[in-house]
């Protein structure tokens, strides 16, 4: 049985190897599969090393929840592909209820707080992506028309789409999961960024363990994500 500190896969460590204009990760001289059986083929050898160290790291079982990579690549290959104008809604849905368009309306510290956090993202927004949204106090928001943000999503690729998707449900912003994605904050500022309300009443009241396990939960989540995009970009010839 393998010891805490070592691989499962001990005697044959996965690796990263080239595969028609792509990467797969090679185990016992067989590039790994997802869980359907389709070939776990890869855009950048950035993205094949490191699920290949994901997959080294497992141990006396393999946990995918341990390895957050290699989930959103099985979702790009396996469900993305059929799934990108339901991918591409669920984006706009998001973006026409969007966490930062609706802003409380007190305590003033607060409200402050969060225009100058959130009214910045929205101007990049305006800029990068070509929409923007009057802010409104409360839940209720006037009918929204972000279809611009479903076609912008559906002109990426099955990866890119796949980790927005998932970005969008992370943060509750779709405004700040394709400002994850094209670098206009990292993973550490996006989780931040939409924890600003939550943040507060901590600051008055105190925290509880719940909350602080969902943010390290988000925290984690936001971290795979940006570091999953970050590969993707990543040049190969540099490597």
């Amino acid at each position: 049985m393998a010891s805490a500190h070592q691989s499962l896969f001990a005697h044959a460590l996965p690796e990263p190897a080239p595969d028609g204009g792509g990467f797969v990760v090679v185990l016992d001289g067989s590039a790994l599969c997802t869980p359907g059986r389709l070939r776990l083929k890869l855009p950048t050898r950035a993205l094949a090393q490191a699920i290949a160290g994901e997959w080294a790291a497992q141990t006396t079982r393999i946990d995918p929840l341990s390895m957050p990579l290699t989930r959103l690549a099985n979702v790009a290959i396996e469900r993305t592909p059929a799934a990108r104008p339901a991918l591409a809604q669920h984006i706009q849905r998001y973006g026409e209820t969007d966490l930062l368009h609706h802003r409380a309306d007190s305590p003033e510290g607060l409200v402050r707080r969060l225009a100058d956090a959130w009214d910045p993202i929205l101007d990049w927004g305006e800029s990068a992506l070509g929409l923007r949204f009057a802010v409104v106090q409360g839940v209720m928001a006037p009918p929204r028309d972000a279809s611009l943000l479903a076609a912008r999503a559906l002109a990426l690729d099955d990866f890119r789409l796949t980790g927005l998707a998932h970005g969008a449900s992370v943060f509750g912003s779709a405004w700040l999961a394709f400002a994850l994605l094209l670098g206009r904050v990292d993973a550490a500022d996006a989780v931040r960024l939409c924890r600003i309300d939550e943040d507060f009443q901590e600051e008055r009241w105190g925290q509880d363990a719940q909350s602080q396990a969902a943010k390290r939960a988000q925290e984690a989540d936001a971290a795979a994500l940006g570091r999953f995009f970050a590969l993707l970009d990543a040049a190969d010839a540099a490597l």
